[in-house]
């Protein structure tokens, strides 16, 4: 037990050791031994109360006798009620789902400041809640309360000893003075400040973290809608609480003119006492000396500070109330006065009650509390404007402002506390009532943890030659019941009688339809707002889309703008890292109309990805987009409409599923199920890619499984997403207008290699890609194609010869130079090609590589793949 006297430098620094050995060994109890201290000393205090009570108004001459053991039961029964079930030791938190562990340590020992105003209660609190949470205390009490501080703060660790905690958990400072209130600031881990504000000033600028209180000035406004019985009351039970002496008291009340002269009889009849104007004056220069508060009248009666004003009162005058009109910090009323005396305002309107409380909130009480009384049924609108007007961190509504403001007396969700932050507007570093929480230092275990996965394809995926007929019935009465069909296609399939299988169909459903078939390759913006036109004016429930990828891509666009108008482009191409963490999220689609996609080529996938490119038409710039909502509803992949494809269109669309599943395998997004899917097609695309182009409609069955391998590429990309090819790609064709499945073609194998690397710069970030792994899974894609090497490095350089076998078979170039000849120097390349570079680094597709390039290392590839390699 403490037989130290403290009260000078030498013997505070032989107190500090001792109370950091205390905590040090407290710092290593479980959770049910601390609750124990916890508890008894809670039972000490409370106990006390009433002798406490005694010796604090005994020592200070403040406040109220029986209203200081009301502040110290509180300060013992509350604290422990509101904590004792709380979790401050350990793990205070597992989650094994995603791999998060929280453990609570103490933050070592503590200064406690504590108020001549609060000088049992207060210790009491801090004690307390520095015992729940395993830290050390050196209280530093006011001189003119040392005793009554000490003697609380006695009481609470003779019983926390007893309980079992260490003897010197808690210590004090016997004799008090600023110089040694400096050196525990300095020398503590963390400041618990509670006073004026020069000690809270002096505890911010320790050096050491503060938990401090900024000054308090509570308006408190009274609607004319508000039961003034209740405001009456309310506002003389708080003011006349151990005198005023609460930080969060009422110092003003603002009463709309309205019910001005019934609350002023309401608050006559309960006590209140009104200076005269002769006696106003005189108050005020009793309350206010040299501009500063007067101690002599913090926590007297209405009748002692009368008397020092130079008049008496009649008995049982429980406050003074003085009637100004000035809220400027020029007039004494405007201060906070820690005593039973009130201003009062009349407020001509509900804005102006509110404009004077603000300027009284910011003129002396910024951050602490304010109080409005109002019929919280038919007032809702009010208390939003005064709670969006105040500047303070406590709001109370119809609550005698000192019992609410620090908690769980009025409100039981308000946490109890007689610390109460004012946040950056009072200059705290807390905007709440300090508890438990703010003394706790919370280490957090975060256990790699791999993100859900999931793999999204349309609702219905049609496929088999002859199935368009059989998928398009489906939209009639018999299942979907669509009436207006609006068909989004291209010129060339629409003059050429194409969408004719389609409307046949439509119309033995009797399912009205409209087309529109201005889509050109790479469609615009401009385009899409054409055709959506088009579409609000025709009012379909399912929208046909038709063709290749642009057509697919447009539609998408407009069935976005369709059914949500106000969508912004740019928003929908907002870059993303993860979709589901995206900054914009897409408006939900489906609820106007069903997207149905049905390809005409073999290669972009797009019947079955969540993914649209589309080009600005002022810039150029290519924007790929992407959104699961963008996923169509139906696809029809029927290769009776692919047989008669140019070989040109074979070849470029053909690549272009290539280079889809081969991104797929390599992503970082990569799975079990996008990689069977990604190289099965990569399987069926090296076997009958070849014959579609040289045999066309020869052959069918070659037609049908390159059909359905660019489908299944798609679906694994939609879910594993795409690379740096793609990245490169999009803008390679988009500053020199090439075919896309060609500008894939001519960065395939850079990226390959590129992506092989096992010590890349950078490697991609995602959860489930442990170390660099593209070198091993290009090995397993070619083991899948039944190509031999004696390693993983043998092996992918076997795939990159298949890959260039593949690419001389269906007329792919081998350079970007001989891609461009005749149309774009080198010298022209290479002007833009920093800007290229750039551009493709910052594309959609870049962040889901499983080696994340430096724009040097895009540059590089790029000027590769302009010259080639030589085998």
């Amino acid at each position: 037990m403490k037989d130290l006297i403290v009260n000078d430098e030498e013997s505070l620094e032989k107190l500090l050791a001792r109370v950091r050995a205390a905590q040090a060994k407290f710092a290593t109890y479980p959770q049910e031994r601390v609750d124990e201290i916890f508890y008894r000393a809670a039972m000490a205090a409370n106990r006390a109360r009433i002798p406490l009570a005694h010796l604090a108004v005994e020592e200070t001459g403040m406040g109220v006798f029986e209203d200081k053991v009301i502040k110290n039961h509180y300060a013992a029964e509350y604290i422990y009620n509101a904590y004792k079930d709380t979790k401050t030791c350990g793990v205070i938190e597992r989650d094994e789902s995603f791999g998060i562990t929280r453990i609570a340590e103490p933050i070592g020992v503590l200064a406690a400041i504590i108020p001549t105003t609060n000088p049992t209660s207060t210790a009491i609190f801090k004690c307390l809640i520095c015992l729940k949470t395993r830290n050390g205390l050196i209280i530093s009490p006011h001189p003119r309360a040392k005793r009554s501080t000490v003697e609380a703060a006695r009481i609470v660790l003779e019983a926390a000893v007893a309980a079992g905690a260490p003897e010197d958990i808690i210590g004090w400072i016997d004799q008090p003075t600023v110089p040694l209130s400096g050196m525990i600031m300095r020398e503590a881990d963390m400041i618990l400040a509670t006073g004026g504000p020069g000690m809270v000033q002096a505890a911010y600028s320790s050096g050491k973290p503060a938990l401090g209180v900024g000054a308090g000035n509570t308006p408190a406004v009274i609607d004319d809608t508000a039961d003034i019985r209740l405001a009456a009351s309310s506002i003389l039970h708080s003011k006349t609480f151990d005198n005023g002496m609460i930080c969060a008291s009422e110092q003003s009340v603002i009463v709309l003119k309205g019910v001005y002269e019934a609350f002023k009889a309401e608050m006559k009849a309960r006590g209140a006492y009104f200076l005269t104007p002769e006696e106003t004056d005189k108050v005020r220069k009793t309350i206010i000396i040299n501009g500063a508060l007067n101690a002599r009248i913090v926590g007297q009666t209405a009748a002692t500070i009368a008397n020092l004003s130079g008049f008496e009162v009649p008995a049982g005058t429980r406050v003074l109330v003085g009637e100004v009109e000035s809220v400027d910090i020029s007039e004494e009323f405007a201060h906070e006065k820690l005593s039973p005396v009130l201003a009062m305002y009349r407020a001509e309107s509900f804005g102006d009650a509110v404009a004077k409380a603000d300027r009284l909130i910011r003129d002396g009480g910024l951050g602490h509390t304010a109080a409005l009384y109002v019929d919280v049924f038919s007032g809702q609108e009010k208390i939003e404007m005064f709670r969006s007007a105040m500047k303070t961190c406590r709001i109370v509504i119809n609550t005698p402002s000192s019992h609410g403001g620090i908690g769980d007396l009025y409100n039981f969700k308000f946490p109890p506390s007689l610390t109460l932050g004012c946040g950056s507007w009072g200059g705290n570093s807390v905007s709440e009532n300090v508890g438990v929480k703010h003394l706790i230092n919370i280490k957090t275990v975060a256990e790699r943890r791999e993100n859900m996965l999931w793999f999204r394809t349309p609702e219905k995926v049609y496929f088999k030659r002859g199935c368009l007929g059989v998928a398009l019935k489906e939209l009639g009465p018999q299942v979907y019941g669509k009436k207006r069909a609006f068909i989004v296609t291209d010129k060339f399939l629409f003059d050429s009688g194409f969408t004719r299988r389609i409307t046949a169909v439509l119309d033995e459903e009797g399912i009205e339809h409209a087309t529109f078939w201005g889509v050109e390759p790479d469609p615009t913006l401009a385009c899409a707002n054409e055709g959506v036109k088009r579409m609000r004016e025709f009012a379909p429930d399912v929208i046909i889309a038709v063709g290749g990828g642009s057509p697919m891509d447009a539609a998408k666009i407009m069935w976005v703008l369709y059914e949500h108008p106000d969508a912004d482009f740019q928003d929908m191409a907002m870059r993303f890292s993860d979709i589901r963490k995206r900054v914009y999220r897409f408006p939900h689609l489906g609820d106007k109309a069903l997207f149905v996609a049905v390809p005409t080529t073999a290669g972009t996938g797009s019947e079955v990805t969540p993914f649209a490119v589309i080009t600005d038409e002022k810039t150029g710039t290519k924007y790929p987009l992407a959104d699961y909502e963008l996923m169509p509803d139906m696809a029809i992949v029927d290769a009776d409409l692919m047989m008669d494809i140019p070989k040109g269109l074979t070849s470029a669309s053909g690549i272009d599923a290539v280079s889809h599943a081969l991104e797929a395998i390599a992503s970082v997004m990569a799975t079990d199920f996008t990689n069977g899917i990604a190289k099965e097609a990569l399987r069926l695309l090296f076997t009958y890619l070849p014959r579609a182009y040289s045999e066309g409609a020869k052959d069918p069955e070659a037609r049908e499984k390159v059909a359905n391998a660019a489908t299944m590429a798609g679906m694994a990309f939609a879910n594993a997403f795409l690379g740096v090819c793609h990245s490169m790609a999009h803008k390679l064709g988009s500053y020199f207008h090439l075919p896309h499945g060609m500008a894939n073609s001519l960065m395939l194998e850079e990226v390959i290699r590129f992506n092989s690397s096992e010590a890349p710069a950078k490697m991609g970030t995602f959860p489930q890609y442990a170390y660099p792994q593209g070198m091993a899974r290009y090995a397993d894609a070619a083991r899948y194609l039944g190509l031999k090497g004696k390693d993983d490095g043998a092996l992918v350089e076997a795939l990159i010869r298949k890959l260039k076998e593949l690419q001389r078979a269906i007329g792919q170039p081998e350079t970007i130079a001989e891609a461009l000849k005749g149309r774009v120097s080198e010298e022209e390349f290479f002007a833009k090609l920093d800007s290229m570079t750039e551009d493709a680094f910052d594309d959609q597709c870049t962040g889901a590589n499983p080696r994340y390039p430096l724009l040097a290392e895009i540059k590089q590839m790029y000027t590769n793949a302009w010259y080639g390699r030589k085998s």
